[in-house]
C-alpha cells in the first residue's frame, strides 16, 4: 500500500476497528468525529468490495466533459515539448495560428495534468524526447545548460513614439565554446516594434558594436525608408568614450544618430535587452545546445539567425505596441507614424513608399 493510500484509508479503516473493539457504533462515532450513516456506509463498501472499495470512494473524480477534446490536449502537449520556454500565454498565441482555440488557463491545466506546469520540467520532457529518438548529448553540453542564469527584472516603461524613434543596444556574454573561444552578442531592438536583429563576436569592443549597426541595423531602416533617430546603450566601453577616437562614437556621428545612456549602476533602464536576452536563452540557446556541438562561429550564427526570423515574423509579441502582433507585423502596421513625423519636418518619402495613413492606430 502506498504512503497516499494509507493517509486515505486509515482513518475509515480505525472508525470500522474502534466500533468493533467498543462494540458501541455511537461511541465510536463520537470518538473518530463520524456520523452513524457515514459508519454504515464505510462498512458496507468495506464488506463488499474490501479496502478498495474505501480507497475509491475518497479520490477525486474528474470532471471530464470539462475538458478539452483530446486532439486540442495532444496538441497543448506537442506546444509543451515544441516550445518549452513559452509561458501559457505564448503557447495558447502558438496554438491559436494553428486554429486551435485554447485559453491560456486551460493551457495550463492540461500542462498540470501531465506535470508540464513549469519550464524546468518541459525542459526535462524536451530531453526525454530527444533520448527517446537517439540523439545523444555530451556531457559538457547538459552541464552548461543545466547552469542557471539569474533572471534579470526589467523596471519602468522607455519612452517611444513609433519604429526608430528609439533603438536599444547592448552586449549579451554567451559563452565559451572550444575551439573558439569566447563569445559575445550584440544586440539591437526597436523598442516601438520589438523587432531584434544580432550578431556573435569573439570580442567585445566599439568596433563590434559598431559593425552590428553598419550591418544589421541601419540596412533595414533604409530599406523601410525610417530613420534611426536614437540608441540607447549601459556606459560599457564599448559604447562610451572620446568622440574623436572612438569607433562606436564616430559611427554614431557619422550616421547622425543621437546617443543615450542608461543611468549609472542602473542597468534595468535598459530593460527591454534584458528582457529579450532571458527569452533568448530560454528559447533559443538552451535548446540549440541540447541538440547540437557548434565548432565554428558561423554555425552558430546561421541557428540564431533562424530563431530570429521565427521571432521577428511569426511569434506573437505580448509588448506594449503589439498587442498580440509580431514584432515585424507591429514594424510595418506603424511605419506610417515615422513617415508622418519625417513629412511634418520637411523630409522626402522614399520613392517606393507610401504611408498608410488610414491604418489603425
Amino acid at each position: 500500500m502506498t504512503t497516499q493510500q494509507e493517509k486515505v484509508l486509515k482513518p475509515k479503516l480505525g472508525l470500522l476497528e474502534l466500533a468493533r473493539q467498543l462494540g458501541n457504533v455511537s461511541q465510536a462515532c463520537h470518538i473518530m468525529g463520524y456520523s452513524r450513516d457515514t459508519f454504515y456506509r464505510y462498512k458496507e463498501l468495506y464488506e463488499n468490495g474490501g479496502e478498495a472499495a474505501l480507497y475509491e470512494i475518497s479520490r477525486q473524480k474528474p470532471l471530464l466533459k470539462n475538458r478539452v477534446p483530446e486532439a486540442v490536449e495532444q496538441a497543448t502537449l506537442r506546444i509543451a515539448v515544441e516550445f518549452p520556454a513559452y509561458g501559457q500565454l505564448s503557447a495558447s498565441n502558438e496554438l491559436r495560428k494553428e486554429g486551435i482555440i485554447i485559453s491560456p488557463g486551460g493551457v495550463r491545466s492540461v500542462w498540470l495534468r501531465h506535470d508540464l506546469e513549469t519550464f524546468k520540467k518541459r525542459l526535462k520532457a524536451l530531453e526525454a524526447k530527444v533520448a527517446q529518438e537517439g540523439i545523444i548529448l555530451t556531457e559538457n553540453q547538459l552541464s552548461a545548460l543545466e547552469k542557471a542564469k539569474q533572471e534579470k527584472e526589467a523596471h519602468g516603461e522607455i519612452e517611444t513614439e513609433h519604429p526608430g524613434y528609439l533603438g536599444a543596444q547592448d552586449t549579451y556574454y554567451l559563452g565559451t565554446i572550444k575551439g573558439v573561444g569566447r563569445i559575445y552578442q550584440q544586440t539591437f531592438i526597436d523598442t516601438y516594434s520589438r523587432v531584434a536583429t544580432a550578431k556573435l563576436y569573439t570580442d567585445k569592443s566599439a568596433i563590434t558594436a559598431a559593425d552590428l549597426l553598419n550591418d544589421r541595423v541601419i540596412p533595414l531602416f533604409d530599406e523601410q525608408g525610417i530613420k534611426l533617430q536614437r540608441i540607447l546603450t549601459d556606459r560599457g566601453t564599448e559604447y562610451c568614450g572620446k568622440p574623436e577616437n572612438h569607433a562606436y562614437q564616430l559611427y554614431l556621428a557619422v550616421e547622425d544618430i543621437d546617443h543615450s545612456r542608461t543611468k549609472a549602476n542602473h542597468p534595468q533602464t535598459n530593460g527591454i535587452c534584458e528582457r529579450f536576452h532571458k527569452t533568448l536563452q530560454d528559447e533559443c540557446y538552451s535548446l540549440l545546445f541540447r541538440k547540437k556541438l557548434y565548432r565554428t562561429l558561423e554555425e552558430l550564427q546561421v541557428d540564431l539567425d533562424a530563431w530570429l526570423e521565427k521571432y521577428n515574423r511569426e511569434r506573437p509579441h505580448s509588448g506594449r505596441y503589439c498587442y498580440g502582433k509580431t514584432p515585424w507585423e507591429t514594424f510595418q502596421q506603424s511605419r506610417y507614424l515615422a513617415l508622418e513625423k519625417d513629412l511634418s519636418k520637411g523630409g522626402d518619402l522614399p520613392d517606393n513608399t507610401t504611408p498608410q495613413l488610414s491604418a489603425v492606430r
